[in-house]
């Protein structure tokens, strides 16, 4: 293959990875609006879409479809670790924070994994794996909406939902949403996680803390059509539409990923684990670093939660289902020991209550070795 058709392909790449992440901020926002227009909860939807991550898991699915399970495979691994050690790292690093994390959640994060790393141990994960992971992430998601819906604080609150939805409408008034408009005035000082206050008091704060003013909003929120004021089911129609953009550009990522990485002579698994990963998670950093920079530290902690939950129950549990998915090799001498490294950092900063610039540095590190030792 020529350079001229790789640059292509790269381009078609890029292309396909961006239509999904704007295809599915559209589709987040028309269900959400349709949705309580038909008298769903919002607060439910809101915790319901923080903990699913619907780029990762089409892209998955679509490699799992097109006979490229490996490619899936790396997916799961990759946007585990990205969000463990990319995403906390840099908050670390930017904004190191305090926060007291529900000891259930610690429990949840350090645990969740063992069912998909008991079951991958044969060689093989299958479609009774598949089966068994995909149906185990309910009663996980289940638990959390009950935990959340009765806690004080809220951790898992999709912001997509957050901005188009009136969470107060749902009766929360001493709960988790009272929390989440109140965190400025609860947060500790930075150590701790207080957000700007206004005025001169913001202007003070920011030379104490010039941090703060590195702005890690990358979503595609201003490109997303402002659906307020729209039919129910003009919101479904735009849903649908957001589905059909999903397939779309799923399909062209799978498709020029297999070409990228079969001319470069590189594993479906180690590309999807890096570079595609990569790339696809990016909002990531939005999603942990700016409610930490804004003083909401606890919807941080619940994306990286939500997420570890998600990635390695439902999301592999779908790719299983599709088709067998080898993990023997690689799976086991490298990615589940960063997976089990990273995790065991995160969760041990989480316990002590603590995010600190040499935890987001030594983070950072281990993603770092993660790709060296995807490609020697």
């Amino acid at each position: 293959m020529s350079a001229v058709e790789l640059v292509g392909l790269a381009a078609l790449f890029l292309t396909g990875v961006v239509l999904v992440i704007w295809c599915v901020e559209i589709f987040i926002e028309a269900v959400a609006r349709s949705a309580v227009s038909l008298g769903i909860s919002g607060f439910f939807l809101a915790v319901v879409l923080a903990g699913i991550d619907l780029e990762n898991a089409i892209l998955g699915v679509t490699a799992a479809f097109v006979d490229l399970p490996t490619l899936a495979l790396g997916t799961v691994f990759g946007e585990s670790l990205f969000v463990l050690a990319v995403a906390v790292g840099v908050a670390g690093l930017a904004v190191p924070f305090r926060m007291a994390v529900p000891r259930i959640y610690l429990l949840l994060l350090v645990l969740v994994p063992l069912p998909a790393f008991a079951l991958s141990i044969d060689g093989t994960l299958d479609w009774t794996d598949g089966a068994i992971l995909t149906v185990l992430f309910v009663p996980l998601l289940a638990g959390i909406f009950w935990h959340e819906r009765r806690s004080e604080t809220t951790f898992l609150l999709s912001g997509e939902v957050e901005e188009v939805v009136d969470l107060e409408a749902d009766g929360k008034t001493d709960g988790a949403v009272r929390s989440v408009a109140n965190a400025d005035a609860d947060a500790e000082p930075n150590g701790g996680d207080r957000a700007p206050a206004p005025g001169p008091e913001r202007a003070a704060d920011r030379r104490a803390h010039p941090d703060r003013d590195v702005d890690f909003d990358l979503d595609l929120d201003e490109f997303v059509p402002d659906l307020e004021g729209k039919s129910g089911r003009f919101s479904l129609a735009v849903a649908v539409l957001a589905i059909v953009g999903m397939t779309v550009g799923s399909g062209l990522t799978v498709v020029s990923a297999e070409g990228i990485f079969v001319t470069l002579g590189i594993s479906g698994l180690a590309f999807g684990a890096t570079v595609l990963s990569f790339i696809a998670s990016i909002e990531e950093l939005a999603l942990t670093v700016e409610p930490v920079r804004r003083g909401r530290a606890h919807l941080a902690v619940g994306n990286v939660v939500g997420s570890t939950v998600f990635y390695v129950t439902a999301n592999v549990g779908l790719i299983a289902l599709l088709r067998p998915v080898d993990t023997a090799g690689a799976v086991m001498t490298v990615h589940w020991p960063f997976l089990a490294a990273c995790l065991l950092v995160v969760a041990g900063m989480l316990a002590r209550g603590r995010v600190t610039r040499a935890g987001g540095a030594a983070l950072i590190v281990l993603y770092v070795g993660y790709w060296i030792a995807n490609y020697v």
